[in-house]
């Protein structure tokens, strides 16, 4: 008898918003989007808790609520990230400006353990100063998100549902990355007590 094997992949998702979309307020447009992942072949199995984040630099608009999520799927990177891109029109999301206020913002952190499109590629975005982070945007998908490891916003969540996570290039766990932030990258953070 031959084994099927699955090639499912987990994929994990941070999800971000500061302005009300018109599904109506941030809680309500969260779960809409976890709703719409399913009917992008997309089976959610973790939902961290809520989190408030004040927005970077301060005062540049209201604080974001974040969350992360793990979903199952059979697609592959490339289309994982064009659902998320749907759902986040289908929700009203504009790319107007880049780390902007937002309705909506499902970021593609990890394929399991893929690096996409290769190791220096990522390595190199990685290693980029802040500046340049804000003033380049990749041509391409890359996996894992280059600046997951600096951001308590994105960490503090995934700590939640993947705190054994290990980033494919420097090895090191969620849990880990989450517990080495600066306390200062944690100021403002607050725990809201339900999920997304």
């Amino acid at each position: 008898m031959a084994s099927t094997q699955s090639s499912a992949t987990d994929f994990l998702i941070a999800l971000g918003a500061n302005l009300p979309s018109k599904r109506g307020g941030l809680r309500d447009t969260f779960t809409v989007a976890l709703q719409l992942l399913a009917g992008e072949s997309l089976e959610v199995l973790a939902i961290s808790r809520l989190y408030s984040t004040p927005a970077v630099p301060a005062g540049s608009g209201p604080d974001f609520l974040n969350a992360a999520v793990l979903v199952r799927s059979d697609l592959p990177p490339g289309e994982v990230l064009a659902a998320l891109h749907r759902i986040e029109t289908a929700l009203g999301r504009t790319r107007d400006r880049r780390w902007g206020a937002r309705v909506i913002d499902l970021d593609l952190l990890a394929a399991g353990a893929t690096v996409l499109p290769d190791a220096a590629t990522v390595s190199r975005w990685m290693d980029l100063a802040p500046g340049e982070q804000a003033a380049m945007v990749p041509d391409r998908l890359i996996l894992p998100h280059p600046r997951l490891h600096h951001r308590a916003f994105v960490l503090l969540p995934l700590g939640d549902i993947a705190p054994d996570w290990r980033h494919p290039l420097t090895g090191r766990t969620v849990a880990d990355m989450r517990d080495g932030l600066d306390p200062e990258a944690l100021k403002g953070i607050a725990v809201l007590e339900d999920q997304a």
